[in-house]
């Protein structure tokens, strides 16, 4: 009993350890305000791969919704026992264990799917290399999102042209991106730091 109650307290302990996503995902200035980490993270990364952050933060809100711990659906054995999971897409990115160790190889350092500032990283430098790639504008996010969504094998092979449903989602993102974009510029000011902490960012 006693070894069931520790158990069960530490996945309550765990479980509080992970970062709840935001209240209001839909607007980028509360997202932001709520999480002012996230804003200087995103500045970071806006300023090191030269990425409008709207582009990435909408591709983030459509594959996790901005969860931390996100996992595919789970795979069972005989529909009772658990076996793993769909694909091994995980975290705020989405981002399957093939791509994420290709980006920690070529980037030369050690990320983690589930610290937002590590997927922000991620999902901007892979924004530039779809760019490199295909020519995709790091504005476009609809084709961005194709490219993210389908991987560079499957865009190559214009793998997303039958998928309707994909198609359509593609459209929200870049409205999403648009949309963020806006709501940023509005915003903008008042989620600079003007005081000490300023220079750090």
């Amino acid at each position: 009993m006693r070894y069931a109650a520790f158990l069960g307290l530490s996945g309550v302990l765990l479980t509080g350890c992970v970062t709840a996503p935001p209240e209001h995902p839909g607007n980028i200035c509360s997202v932001f305000k709520e999480k002012r980490s996230w804003y200087h993270a995103a500045m970071k990364a806006q300023r090191k791969w030269a990425v409008p952050v709207s582009v990435p933060m909408a591709i983030m809100y459509q594959e996790s919704g901005f969860h931390a711990a996100l996992h595919t659906k789970r795979t069972y054995f005989l529909w009772i026992v658990p076996t793993g999971y769909v694909t091994s897409a995980y975290g705020y990115p989405q981002a399957k264990n093939a791509t994420w160790r290709d980006f920690e190889r070529r980037t030369d350092r050690s990320a983690s799917r589930d610290d937002f500032h590590d997927a922000l990283d991620f999902m901007s430098w892979y924004i530039v290399q779809s760019r490199h790639q295909f020519g995709i504008p790091v504005t476009d996010a609809r084709r961005q999102y194709l490219a993210y969504h389908e991987g560079w094998g499957g865009y190559r092979a214009r793998s997303y042209v039958q998928k309707t449903w994909l198609l359509r989602i593609a459209n929200q993102v870049s409205v999403r991106a648009q949309l963020y974009a806006q709501q940023l510029a509005a915003c903008r000011e008042d989620l600079q730091d003007h005081g000490f902490w300023s220079w750090l960012f």
